[in-house]
């Protein structure tokens, strides 16, 4: 059984690695939303560039449909990925995290009352992050980073930890490679 001040050792840790998590996350979905915007504001000002070249609106119907097409595409590709919302998220969760860090380094006095309160704003922190949404590469270097302290279960199942070992029938460990 843990003790109170390894359960905070813990939860420490894994509130960090989560911290680091979303902020590379939130940097990702950033890139993302800043490489939709360029096109756009390039389709804008080709826009003013076409429609201020000729008089005739005739001469310039066929090129305004086709930027007008690119700006719709552009835009309903942004909609359905969403990535403006998800660097939001990402970025949000983050700040919360980061304060829920502080709120436990800084606490000198944790009795089991103030961590079961800690421990359940983590959890429900945690159900807020939808992990699919993050690169695999960010979660293996977060593992990486960590790889000498507690991780959160959605990491942890990637440290390949659980592939090595299994039970023989009389209880025994055996590694599976030699299998």
């Amino acid at each position: 059984m843990l003790t109170l001040e390894q359960k905070i050792e813990k939860l420490l840790s894994r509130t960090e690695a989560l911290v680091l998590l979303c902020s590379k996350a939130s940097g990702y979905w950033s890139l993302i939303k800043f490489c939709f915007a360029i096109p756009l504001v390039i389709t804008s000002s080709a826009m003013c560039v076409i429609n201020s070249i000729s008089d005739n609106a005739e001469d310039v119907k066929i090129p305004n449909i086709c930027v007008n097409a690119v700006s719709v595409l552009i835009m309903s590709l942004n909609n359905s990925i969403k990535a403006s919302e998800k660097c939001d998220l990402f970025k949000r969760i983050g700040q919360q995290l980061e304060l829920l860090t502080g709120k436990i380094e800084n606490d000198n006095e944790i009795t089991d009352d103030d961590f079961k309160l800690l421990a359940m704003t983590y959890e429900n922190l945690v159900n807020d992050i939808d992990f699919s949404e993050i690169r695999e590469t960010y979660k293996n270097q977060v593992r990486e980073s960590f790889k000498d302290r507690y991780l959160p279960l959605q990491l942890n199942g990637l440290s390949g930890n659980n592939k090595y070992h299994k039970k023989k029938s009389s209880g025994e460990l055996v590694n599976i490679e030699n299998v």
